[in-house]
């Protein structure tokens, strides 16, 4: 495919690689991909520009209902010395998932695929090399049409940005302590849980904020109807080994589809595990604790990897788990996905998608 590049010439000095050097989306890579869409011309006119603010007509839809949604993917460079991206095919199907919800046309998957290789091709200068760290990946869409009535946009451009960066959360693997979020609710069945929208999070924020300022990590929402059954955390799906049995919430429409939590309901049965994806109750939740039958508790998401999570506070009583340590199965997820992610362990399920040698 044809992909324009128009290179800046005055680039970044690149940061210092090293372990929390980096921090998360903090640091932006000297240029953007950029698509454009009109209806006469479909999704066209790929080039890698400057990294540069974008232009929009303050009566653009995005600025007024919403209509943005993004995804998150990641590069890494492997100890093979290539760089490599993990499962890119489903960010990319799961892309136009959100963007169908949102009335945004679907885009070419393969074409947007080859666009951001050849992207990533011209900033590979910044995929770290200290292990651990990658490349983070955000390609957004947004409504563009200058228009002021209630309506899907006629037009939308897709940007690609890269951020170098380390472990989402500051203390890397260490458990992550949780809040258990009843006042607020982010999302219910029928609405746009499921999508990857910015509404969704701009939802989350409050709560966020709040259970932060009372020293957590991460909010564990609930069910927007009954407020009973445990959903997702903030930036993760979530898993709870109760009795040897690793249980997630399934997917109800009100859940982001996690691309790393399907890797790991697959690698788990692969390894003998059972899985079970069900609705799972707080009050259940909390019962299995008090039983001892909570073993281990972790998050899954390609920001945060996998994240053990060392407690939930619901109610005034908090659930330590694990003893506040890495469970076993939690470690050994970690390995295994930053393995294939690494290049550190095979990839007999082809996940790994070299795409520079």
């Amino acid at each position: 495919m044809d992909v324009k590049l128009e290179l800046s010439n005055n680039l970044k000095a690149k940061p210092e690689w090293g372990k929390d050097k980096l921090g998360f989306g903090k640091i932006l890579t000297d240029h953007m991909l950029l698509v454009d869409y009109n209806p006469s011309e479909g999704w066209h006119g790929a080039r890698v520009v400057p990294y540069a603010p974008l232009q929009l007509d303050p009566a653009a839809g995005c600025l007024h209902y919403g209509q943005l949604i993004f995804e998150g993917m990641k590069a890494y460079k492997g100890e093979d010395g290539k760089i490599a991206l993990f499962r890119p095919r489903e960010n990319m199907k799961r892309l136009n998932e959100s963007g169908w919800r949102m009335c945004i046309p679907p885009i070419d998957e393969e074409y947007l695929l080859n666009a951001l290789i050849k992207f990533i091709e011209v900033e590979k200068d910044w995929v770290p090399t200290v292990a651990g760290s990658s490349l983070y990946i955000r390609p957004f869409i947004l409504s563009t049409e200058a228009f002021l009535g209630v309506k899907p946009s006629d037009t939308y451009q897709l940007c690609i940005i890269l951020s170098p960066v380390d472990s989402y959360y500051s203390g890397g693997l260490a458990p992550v302590n949780i809040y258990v979020e009843e006042k607020y609710v982010r999302a219910s069945k029928g609405g746009t849980g499921y999508a990857k929208c910015a509404g969704n999070y701009a939802a989350s924020m409050r709560s966020q904020l709040e259970a932060q300022a009372k020293g957590f990590a991460q909010v564990l929402w609930l069910d927007g109807i009954e407020r009973k059954y445990v959903e997702e955390v903030g930036a993760m799906n979530t898993f709870f080994v109760i009795d040897g049995v690793a249980v997630t919430p399934e997917l109800t429409g009100s859940i982001l589809p996690g691309i790393t939590r399907k890797s790991v309901i697959e690698i788990l049965r692969g390894w003998g595990i059972p899985v079970e994806e069900r609705l799972l109750s707080i009050d259940e939740l909390a019962e299995t604790h008090k039983n001892g039958k909570l073993q281990e508790a972790f998050g899954t998401g390609t920001a945060a990897t996998i994240a053990p999570i060392g407690s939930l506070t619901w109610g005034g009583d908090t659930m330590q788990i694990s003893e506040g340590k890495i469970g076993e199965i939690t470690q050994r997820l970690y390995d295994e996905v930053l393995g294939i992610q690494f290049a550190k362990c095979a990839d007999s399920r082809g996940w790994r998608k070299v795409i520079i040698e």
